[in-house]
């Protein structure tokens, strides 16, 4: 029994007779993406906000072989026939989920890596909640009535905005004093060591951790560097800083490189072998990266708060492969790793299962 199909006819036809052009926006881990592609032997398309950024340059093994720049990455789908023309893949970023939007994302009529359909469910927190709840892993507590707060919240809006406006209270009384004026929801603010676990579930792959029909691998993991909580316990308590006007942001500015505890690889696995598993149901899967965002505890409970459904710029620290990803293939990055899934793809004559 093989994957579902994913892309119709007519997403695939530009693709009859060529190989794919690997495309994204010159923004979050297109370094990787290009330059995972050009090893595989791609050409590679990036999609630019007006003149095509001069770092480049800088990365000659990982700058794309054209560029389209547009206006604004929101007008994308004005484009789409160049695009065509050109046999891209498009390959999602957190710059597709916050410039782009799943609206606009899921009709634009050029072959998409993955399944299109699980942006929709990252990006309304609502529609995440019932996932992952469904899936039974273990999650913070949500907040639908104020009231109800007897502990730390964090207040989180919707969307990929790199942590921009993230709220943390104490209790109800603190949450009261802030001005919230966007979709958003609450959560119990879990105490622990924060941990993004990146994975890639392959529905062509028929060995390794199998689930479904396909299976999971462990490629990296990685912590926030975010601006300015990470330093504001240097200054004082939280409310002399809000006396003083300053206010916590969790605004990420960069990325470090973990290893969790071997010991706790197997709950790690289970905890991604549900979630794809839910997916499947829900909406026919996803294909490719995916993080995995949580807390574990003193008591090594790990607390699931969040999903990212495709690449995120944590892996951007393993370009050259992490102490998991090694033990696949050497050297082995997402961004490679997309390329290596799309080669095995065409090769099978398979790319509607790993196409949307």
């Amino acid at each position: 029994m093989g994957a579902p199909r994913l892309a119709s006819d007519k997403v695939l036809e530009p693709l009859k007779g060529r190989d794919p052009t690997i495309a994204t926006i010159c923004s979050h881990s297109s370094l990787q993406i290009f330059h995972g592609a050009r090893l595989e032997g791609f050409r590679t398309l990036g999609i630019a906000r007006g003149r095509p950024p001069r770092f480049y340059d800088a990365f000659p093994l990982a700058k794309p072989d054209l560029f389209l720049a547009l206006p604004k990455v929101a007008e994308i789908g004005e484009h789409a026939e160049r695009l065509r023309k050109e046999g891209a893949v498009l390959v999602p970023t957190g710059s597709f989920v916050e410039y782009v939007g799943p609206e606009r994302f899921s009709k634009l009529p050029v072959p998409v890596f993955g399944n299109r359909k699980v942006m929709e469910w990252e990006s309304d927190r609502e529609k995440e909640r019932l996932w992952l709840e469904g899936a039974g892993v273990r999650m913070p507590r949500k907040f639908t009535d104020p009231s109800e707060i007897d502990g730390p919240v964090i207040v989180k809006y919707y969307g990929a905005k790199g942590g921009r406006g993230f709220i943390l209270a104490k209790n109800r009384r603190e949450l009261e004093s802030h001005k919230i004026d966007e979709p958003h929801v609450i959560q119990e603010y879990v105490i622990g060591t924060r941990y993004y676990i990146h994975f890639f579930y392959s529905p062509l792959n028929d060995r390794g951790y199998r689930v479904g029909d396909g299976s999971l691998e462990l490629l990296g993991m990685d912590r926030r560097d975010e601006a300015n909580i990470d330093e504001l316990y240097k200054l004082g308590s939280q409310e002399e800083l809000l006396r003083a006007g300053i206010h916590p942001t969790f605004v990420v500015t960069g990325n470090v490189p973990v290893v969790i505890r071997e010991s706790l690889l197997p709950e790690v696995f289970e905890i991604g072998e549900k979630i794809v598993e839910r997916s499947i149901d829900l909406f026919g899967g996803m294909v490719g990266p995916f993080c995995v965002e949580g807390i574990m505890t003193e008591k090594l409970e790990f607390y699931v708060f969040e999903i990212s459904t495709r690449i995120v710029a944590g892996t951007n620290v393993y370009i050259n492969g992490s102490p998991y990803s090694d033990m696949v293939a050497p050297g082995l990055s997402t961004g490679r790793r997309i390329a290596i899934e799309l080669k095995r793809a065409i090769s099978e004559g398979r790319l509607a299962e790993v196409l949307s």
